[in-house]
């Protein structure tokens, strides 16, 4: 036997918020229903659902408005770091990974993770670079980034 449900939560490999799904009746019982992830169809539970959905929609447009600001900030930014370097062709002491390029940009008031900077491999050189960072699934920003000499 088959039950139709509501999903009142995203579930891995069924649905989303509001998904009108058929699932068997014992993980209806056993699974879904007593962890709240959802609901018997009824004309009530449609309507609490699409609001949900609509306050949800809300929330990520909300989120994704800072997030484009937030990138707008970060791509206006030439971050300059001076490092340590051991030889004149500009070989540096060290690297520059991603949480240096997370502190440097922190110390500018940016609040960024060491997670969120994409950098493929640590900058062992002087130069100019240009990093990804990831704001959201949908938004990215490009840092420029110049590596520069530590005078001492």
């Amino acid at each position: 036997m088959s039950k139709e449900l509501i999903l009142l939560d995203d579930v891995k490999d069924l649905g989303q918020v509001g998904d009108v799904v058929k699932v068997a009746d014992g993980y209806a019982r056993n699974y879904l229903v007593p962890r709240k992830l959802a609901t018997p169809v009824t004309k009530g539970a449609l309507r609490q659902v699409e609001n949900r959905k609509m306050k949800l929609q809300q929330e990520r447009e909300a989120r994704l408005a800072v997030a484009k600001a937030l990138a707008e900030k970060i791509e206006a930014l030439n971050v300059v770091l001076p490092m340590k370097v051991v030889d004149e062709e500009g070989k540096l002491y060290g690297s520059v990974t991603a949480q240096t390029i997370a502190e440097a940009l922190n110390a500018q008031g940016i609040e960024i993770a060491k997670a969120d900077v994409e950098l493929e491999e640590n900058i062992d050189a002087i130069g100019e670079y240009t990093v990804a960072i990831k704001l959201s699934s949908e938004v990215k920003a490009n840092l420029k980034l110049n590596v520069t000499k530590k005078e001492d």
